[in-house]
């Protein structure tokens, strides 16, 4: 083909400490949808993706487990990749950042950078964990927050009052792997120098290419004006032990796992070029005509936007196309939550009976181009997929299927192929093509499901259940039944992307091959003979969203369970503080508060802004870092507990008058849930909790 690309495309690499779940899903199945629109245009198109694999969770869960992090990453890989061949998606090869062709080209571009003068050696002061002899990163530390003096903070940020602090300033802190109280110790990191004046002056004009507008502007904000220079040093290093690749000529210092990750993009496809004779360099040189596009969350935006281009930049690759980035998911517009049974594995849908082209579709009528968030809504995910999948698309070849099998031997009439129907659904290529490629898969489902009901309300005009018992309306009712078929025929062109699996069984039942974007114009003939019609998809029933939603809240209470017959059930639930006297409760005055108005802070992913009235005839303005669990429109009208006596205290923005109390588990970022304290009804604004 002269218009022929040679594209990779990669998604997000999976952490290889835990399972895949229907959050991940979001960004694979859309990954997955425009890779396949474009190998259906017969484009050279290879979609890599590997587990990631390094790092110190995976060192220490390992070690509790009493396993090598070998096996352990070995197993989470095999667990991964049934999960993703579960819901379709297309790998041209799945692999590990574990490998030896990932050490060898980290190692490359560190080598390269540091000839550029790009790396850098500094002595850091952090914190040691005497016991289990080692450097603490922030997950790992916790104290008492230096601003608002909660306790059980993380070392980088409080989750009550939103503060942002070095570890070195927490209370009291100590090692949440040995609980030790950790030393300050000084060590030498390497640091790739994003501030030099040649990366800045990269960056910005390479931002000025991306797709995104809203990626675009988070970047010139992290950038600055031309004169502020924002852009500080990253540190590369990390110090034994640890598990991930040693930096050359520096023994005892590993490469940070965010350095090797994306690199491990690379050594996935220099693996599948090896195996399939692919010439990589011609691929990934700063020269090649190749196209090169990353899928990945918002929240990870910062390291392909700044950090990987960068490296690419000055080690002699080219740098990437463009990267699209999406949104979170949220499950019957909340959190996705273990309690409630909505923080969903993939593995439990498929092993509750699932069909995985339910979510794909679903997945696939949600998303656009933009950074929004997506909702799952369970009882839009019942209606829609049954209306449109099996009550829309399906039914076209089960209305029509029957009557040409019984009464005209399977076959078509070759003079029905033009009929305006047909000529419709033709001319809504270029659409709806259009529409893949700028990943607009929202409005290509609508536009596809439009095309289905004109198909419909041709089917309801022409009734042939009411031609078949007329004799004499045997040649109308051939061609009726042809232009249904050939109707379904292109619409399931229009949806193979989304749906390869309904595909597959559709091509097979009409008897012809695996159908290209071309062949929309190659109508069904004649001279083939259709095969008796078999159900292709049935409906959802709200019985196996039940299902599905204890499967996963009983996975919960097993874990649960678990724990406390290990004796690690305290590892969920704070420790309970010293002892106090009443007169020290009597200090904290708690009073009843009614929420008037909650808003989003600008330029924070935590707060969220609160407006209260505690009953003193005027309203307070509090500062919570509750963002990650609530919604600002579901927390309007509802009343909570503030502690009415605390110090006011001056924020970045704005100042916060109290704290309102919350309850969340001691480690929140492993077992989440954050959770607002709601009085019972009856209670007024302004009374006293005592």
């Amino acid at each position: 083909m002269s218009n022929q690309r040679q594209i990779l495309v990669t998604s997000a690499l999976p952490y290889a400490n835990g399972q895949i779940h229907i959050g991940h899903l979001v960004e694979y199945i859309q990954t997955d949808v425009w890779v396949r629109y474009l190998k259906l245009n017969q484009h050279e198109v290879y979609y890599v993706g590997a587990d990631d694999t390094h790092g110190a969770p995976i060192m220490l869960r390992a070690e509790k487990e009493g396993i090598t992090p070998k096996q352990l990453i070995d197993t989470v890989w095999t667990e991964h990749k049934r999960d993703f061949d579960a819901f379709g998606i297309s790998f041209d090869n799945y692999y590990s950042t574990d490998s030896a062709e990932n050490q060898v080209l980290a190692s490359q571009i560190y080598n390269a950078l540091k000839a550029n003068d790009l790396i850098a050696i500094k002595d850091v002061e952090q914190y040691y964990d005497p016991v289990k002899e080692m450097f603490l990163a922030d997950r790992f530390i916790k104290g008492e927050c230096p601003k608002c003096h909660s306790k059980d903070q993380y070392g980088d940020s409080c989750e009550v009052c939103g503060s942002t602090y070095a570890p070195t300033d927490l209370i009291n802190p100590f090692s949440t792997i040995s609980g030790a109280t950790p030393e300050r110790r000084t060590s030498e990191h390497y640091f790739f120098k994003l501030s030099d004046e040649r990366c800045e002056t990269f960056l910005r004009g390479w931002v000025q290419g991306l797709a995104q507008q809203e990626a675009t502007n988070k970047m010139q904000e992290w950038l600055g004006s031309n004169d502020e220079h924002k852009l500080g040093d990253w540190d590369i290093s990390r110090d034994a032990p640890y598990f991930g690749f040693e930096i050359p000529d520096a023994p005892g210092k590993y490469f940070y796992v965010w350095l090797d990750a994306p690199v491990g993009y690379y050594a996935s496809f220099k693996n599948l070029c090896d195996k399939n004779g692919l010439d990589f360099d011609a691929w990934v040189k700063p020269d090649s005509n190749t196209e090169q596009y990353h899928f990945i969350g918002k929240d990870i935006l910062y390291f392909h936007t700044l950090f990987w281009p960068a490296m690419l930049k000055f080690s002699g690759f080219r740098t990437p196309t463009n990267v699209f980035a999406h949104g979170f998911l949220t499950v019957d517009g909340a959190k996705m939550s273990k309690s409630r049974g909505t923080f969903i594995t993939a593995h439990s849908y498929i092993e509750t009976g699932m069909n995985p082209e339910w979510l794909r579709y679903y997945f696939a009528a949600k998303l656009n181009a933009s950074m929004e968030d997506l909702d799952l809504n369970m009882d839009d995910f019942i209606a829609r997929t049954n209306s449109d999948l099996v009550g829309k698309y399906v039914n076209i070849a089960s209305r029509a299927a029957g009557f040409l099998i019984k009464r005209f031997d399977g076959k078509v009439v070759d003079t029905a192929m033009n009929h305006e129907v047909l000529n419709g659904l033709r001319a809504a290529q270029s659409t709806i093509g259009e529409l893949y490629e700028a990943r607009e898969f929202g409005k290509a489902m609508r536009a596809i499901m439009a095309l289905t009901d004109d198909v419909n309300v041709f089917i309801d005009a022409n009734k042939p259940w009411e031609l078949a018992k007329d004799v004499e309306k045997a040649t109308e009712l051939q061609a009726v039944c042809s232009i249904c078929l050939e109707a379904f025929r292109m619409l399931t062109v229009y949806l193979s992307p989304v749906l390869p699996e309904t595909a597959a069984k559709a091509y097979a039942f009409l008897n012809i091959g695996t159908q290209t974007w071309a062949d929309i114009h190659t109508p069904l003939s004649a001279a083939q003979t259709i095969n008796p019609y078999t159900h292709m998809m049935t409906r959802v029933d709200d019985k196996q969203i039940a299902a599905l939603i204890a499967a996963n809240a009983e996975s919960l209470q097993a874990t649960d369970s678990t724990s406390a017959t290990s004796n690690t059930a305290s590892a969920a639930i704070t420790p309970i503080a010293e002892t106090i006297t009443i007169d020290d409760f009597t200090k904290i005055d708690l009073r009843i508060a009614a929420i008037l108005d909650c808003k989003a802070v600008e330029g924070s992913t935590k707060l969220l802004q609160l407006t209260l009235d505690a009953g003193e005839g005027k309203t307070r303005n509090v500062f919570s870092g509750i963002a990650g669990a609530y919604k600002p429109e579901d927390l309007i009208g509802k009343l909570t507990v503030l502690v009415a006596n605390l110090a006011p205290r001056k924020m970045k923005f704005g100042l916060s008058e109290g704290m309102v109390l919350c309850a969340s588990a001691a480690d929140e970022k492993t077992t989440p849930g954050l959770y607002l304290l709601e009085p019972n009804a009856g209670a007024q604004p302004g009374m006293r909790i005592s």
